[in-house]
């Protein structure tokens, strides 16, 4: 028998700073701690939104990500108002803006979600990805280079900068088309989105919308290897297959997701090992681990949650009968550290997961699964193996505790991660 959702209690705002500071122990309590009467969930809200249902143990964020039930929007008659647009609104965000910070390939449903996701899967198929590696490689080790010569006084380098994010931020544009010349003010969109940087999040936002219109125009001028100029050329073919507006968004999907996550994964990566001393002799003693081990590493983060599903009908979930068209936010961190499911889930152990089967939820399931994955994972592995390879001593410049930490909802990673190479 399960409840009906409808006694109110207090909901855990998810943007708070005291559960923005320790994201790993809220949502274990969350997930160890449900609400009386409401099954294994919880509530939550963020940023004076509407009440939302918090799915924190395994089971039922795998559900939420696979059920085609659980929509990415409200139905259409839902009385549910957009909780993206509201918290916008709540920033008094230009209201003509609004409507570009939705993952344009993540926020759509049925038919339209697959018409923009075939548009673009065969960019980063496996095998695609997998011819990309020697380029991959290439930057990788111009990088290290530049590195070394930055700290041939024996000065420390902020590894976030002058690595963590020029990798793949270079291999996403170089895939999608963004000129070399352009990538700053990508890089400035980036920054402002990473620290909810309000002021400077709209200005750079329509940089990047000019800088996408005027890309389109060139490439059907002078067409190249890439991602916009596949774009432009399907609509030459069919304008019915894809909008203006529309690749714009796919190109802010891309480029922002493309490097984001996978800067804050080598980063993050670098300290978890440092931290783990254990753990990263043994990737240095078998480097046929390192495959495996940034599977581990991303179950532990940087992600935290997803964007919030909407079910289409009465769906029965963790013992509690969600209405129609209530939100339910899918906490990625605490299913990916729910012991019922991860024995000693707090530990890195870099051979838990196989590459076949790696059971962590960071990347999503079902049909909004991160299209990035094969990428982010080949730019992680050949990165930290060539670090720490190059790097034997590789260490923290700086006390643990003084690591400035960015504190942005869903997102957990240094600001700076200054380190000593030799």
């Amino acid at each position: 028998m399960t409840a009906t959702a409808g006694p109110k209690a207090e909901p855990v705002d998810l943007l708070s700073p005291e559960v923005v500071a320790d994201p790993f122990g809220w949502y274990a309590r969350l997930r160890e701690e449900p609400l009386a009467g409401h099954g294994t969930l919880n509530l939550g809200t963020m940023m004076g939104g509407p009440d939302m249902w918090l799915a924190t143990r395994y089971d039922d964020v795998l559900q939420v990500l696979t059920d085609p039930r659980f929509l990415t929007n409200p139905p259409a008659d839902s009385p549910m108002a957009d909780i993206r647009d509201g918290i916008f609104k709540r920033m008094n965000f230009p209201e003509d803006l609004i409507p570009w910070m939705a993952n344009k390939l993540n926020s759509a449903d049925g038919e339209e979600h697959t018409r923009l996701r075939k548009l673009v899967s065969y960019l980063l198929t496996a095998r695609r990805v997998n011819a990309l590696r020697p380029r991959v490689e290439k930057i990788t080790e111009d990088l290290i280079d530049r590195m070394v010569a930055q700290s041939s006084d024996g000065s420390p380098v902020d590894l976030v900068e002058e690595f963590c994010f020029p990798l793949p931020v270079t291999v996403i544009c170089e895939l999608v088309g963004i000129d070399e010349e352009d990538r700053a003010d990508w890089h400035a969109w980036g920054n402002a989105m990473a620290t909810m940087d309000a002021p400077n999040i709209p200005p750079a936002l329509r940089k990047c919308i000019a800088l996408s219109r005027e890309l389109m125009a060139r490439r059907r001028v002078e067409p190249k290897d890439d991602l916009v100029t596949a774009l432009v050329q399907a609509q030459a073919e069919d304008p019915s297959r894809v909008s203006d507006d529309e690749i714009v968004g796919i190109l802010f999907s891309l480029v922002t997701a493309g490097h984001q996550t996978t800067t804050y994964l080598i980063g993050n990566s670098v300290l978890f090992l440092l931290e783990h001393p254990e753990q990263l002799a043994r990737l240095k003693a078998d480097p046929s681990l390192w495959a495996q081990a940034v599977r581990e590493l991303q179950r532990l983060g940087p992600l935290q949650f997803t964007q919030v599903r909407f079910p289409s009908e009465d769906v029965e979930l963790g013992g509690v009968t969600i209405p129609r068209g209530a939100p339910v936010a899918p906490l990625l961190l605490a299913a990916n550290t729910d012991p019922r499911k991860f024995p000693e889930p707090d530990k890195l152990i870099v051979d838990r997961l196989t590459v076949a089967n790696e059971t962590h939820l960071s990347f999503g399931k079902g049909i909004h699964r991160c299209l990035g994955q094969h990428l982010a994972y080949q730019e992680a592995e050949v990165a930290l193996h060539a670090l720490f390879t190059r790097f034997p001593n590789l260490s923290l410049a700086v006390p643990r505790d003084e690591l400035p930490w960015i504190l942005r909802p869903a997102f957990t990673r240094t600001k700076t991660l200054p380190l000593n190479l030799a």
